[in-house]
């Protein structure tokens, strides 16, 4: 990465409260213009992590940088950042226009700039009509809305985002999401943003970085993240995965072949084989699988197992099939190319290919806490 396009460095940061880290020397570069999510489950560290490069938490060590200048200890308000809170924090007594105008009425901006800026900062984020207004007399979108728009109208360095949306229904939210992505491309902002929810960050971000515990387990592209998992717990929080332990047999032709519940598997490699005999532990997306229920479908790898529960959610089944040999496995199957009709006890097989499964690290995460 170009040291001249990044935009905010965080450099091997800790923050203890006590004995307990909540960063733990967490280090993290930012492109200018990058539309970055820090995603965890809750105590992760993500909100420690933006209100220190906010300047509200003071970092135990290490440094914050801006475009290479370290603005640790500089306070709040000389940083030029804006943030959107996850209670919008409008001023209930003010209109909207009075609001926005608000970051620059403390600037001593001139009326015309003030008026100007916005009126273009109200239309950017559609509700130019609602100026007038009070904040009780918006929706909880429309006010998010004007959150938004009181955060970029000073033309900030850098948008924080601290669960902007989680207010919201699921209809709003998913509609929001579009919005603030289509807004991010239009303004060119660096966007930092905070949440615990999976699709959230999946869908909008340009890169995620996957906390745990106050560490940084995994940064990288939203695809690549959940294709290319690097352990299990990153697996398991980033969608669902079945994992299968197993014993290395051996590696050939870009194939590694191994033992799990008395199956002999393959997967395909893109690095390194694992030595002969040593434990791996592969992990297979529910999506991942086909499902028949005569006989095996013609894959690498199959096996066959009863139904235990299934749900039907309009675009897809999800079954719970019981294996004798590696145990429950879930299975989605798009429903409009089911080709078994779901039913509690039937015998179905499960089969994937051997590029349908990843390798990851077991961290010990049999579940994540979302």
């Amino acid at each position: 990465m170009s040291e001249l396009r990044q935009s905010v460095v965080v450099d091997r940061m800790v923050k203890r409260y006590g004995r307990v880290a909540a960063v733990d020397d967490v280090t993290l570069a930012i492109e200018r213009g990058e539309f970055v999510t820090l995603l965890g489950p809750s105590g992760s560290g993500k909100t420690t992590i933006l209100m220190a490069i906010a300047g509200f938490v003071q970092p135990t060590s290490g440094e914050i940088l801006l475009d290479g200048q370290a603005i640790t200890r500089q306070p709040p308000e000389h940083r030029n950042f804006g943030m959107v809170f996850q209670g919008y924090a409008l001023f209930p007594h003010m209109t909207v226009f009075e609001n926005v105008a608000f970051p620059l009425r403390a600037r001593a901006r001139p009326n015309e700039e003030v008026g100007r800026r916005v009126k273009d900062a109200l239309e950017m984020v559609q509700l130019g009509p609602y100026a007038t207004r009070m904040p009780r007399q918006l929706s909880g979108g429309q006010q998010q809305r004007v959150a938004l728009a009181r955060a970029l109208v000073f033309t900030p360095h850098l948008l924080l985002l601290d669960e902007p949306l989680s207010a919201l229904d699921k209809k709003l939210r998913a509609e929001l999401q579009l919005e603030l992505k289509a807004l991010h491309e239009r303004v060119g902002l660096t966007f930092l943003y905070v949440t615990h929810d999976q699709d959230e960050a999946l869908s909008m971000s340009d890169r995620v970085a996957i906390l745990r515990e106050g560490k940084l387990v995994q940064f990288g592209r939203p695809r690549d993240l959940y294709e290319r998992p690097a352990t299990r717990f990153v697996a398991d929080f980033l969608g669902k995965s079945n994992f299968l332990p197993g014993i290395a047999q051996g590696a050939a032709g870009g194939v590694l072949r191994y033992a799990s519940g008395g199956l002999d598997l393959v997967q395909a490699l893109e690095g390194a084989a694992p030595p002969a005999g040593s434990p791996v532990l592969v992990a297979l997306r529910p999506e991942k699988i086909a499902v028949v229920a005569d006989t095996p479908p013609e894959t690498a790898n199959a096996v066959s197992g009863r139904i235990a529960q299934w749900s039907y959610s309009g675009t897809h089944f999800q079954l719970l099939v019981d294996t004798d040999s590696v145990g429950r496995m879930t299975a989605t199957v798009p429903s409009w190319r089911c080709r078994i009709e779901p039913e509690v006890g039937r015998t179905v097989h499960l089969g994937w290919d051997p590029d349908a499964t990843v390798i990851v690290t077991d961290d010990g995460a049999a579940t994540a806490d979302a």
